[in-house]
């Protein structure tokens, strides 16, 4: 099923319904957000969500109202990466941009009662189509082999760097210094 909003992979949906229940406890602000992004929501598995989505961990570009362009990580917790280089779905940026794909643009109310235009302009990275184009080369191309002989020895031979034993007879004796 597919949605004009927003189409998020059932992983997402998971992230954010248990975001849901954990802000739920609390009376967070944002639980409306919440609700509406998953009452809105198309669901996808992940193999099938087209790779211009922003899902999480998807690297976007963006611009807010008529503001400079930026480009940020989308993640479940700030935590990760980079200072100023992720933006969390916890936000009501992130959240509203989770789901959103190429070219749309969407308004949020901020909680100053504040609106503003998000539209997402590329998104550079998703990892799920990284995955998959991963599957699919390793899929359509023979292994390469992953051992090469470069040089065959004599038999005799001892390999290059190995170091040759000590040869000891009955008479002879190395001493305290060998010890």
């Amino acid at each position: 099923m597919m949605s004009r909003n927003c189409c998020l992979t059932t992983k997402d949906l998971a992230v954010l319904e248990v975001m849901l229940e954990r802000r739920r406890a609390f009376a967070d602000p944002i639980v409306r957000m919440l609700e509406d992004k998953l009452a809105n929501a198309g669901v996808v598995s992940i193999d099938a969500v087209e790779p211009d989505i922003a899902t999480l961990n998807s690297r976007v570009v963006f611009r807010i109202d008529a503001g400079s362009v930026e480009t940020r990580t989308l993640v479940q917790n700030e935590g990760r990466g980079p200072v100023g280089s992720s933006l969390s779905v916890a936000t009501r940026r992130g959240l509203c941009m989770l789901g959103m794909a190429e070219g749309q643009t969407a308004m949020i109310e901020q909680a100053d009662g504040r609106r503003e235009s998000i539209q997402i302009k590329a998104v550079l990275y998703q990892p799920e189509a990284a995955r998959r184009a991963v599957r699919e080369k390793s899929a359509g191309a023979p292994r390469p082999h992953r051992l090469t002989l470069v040089y065959s020895a004599a038999a005799g031979s001892r390999p290059l760097g190995e170091m040759a034993g000590m040869l000891q007879t009955e008479d002879d004796d190395p001493g305290p210094s060998a010890a």
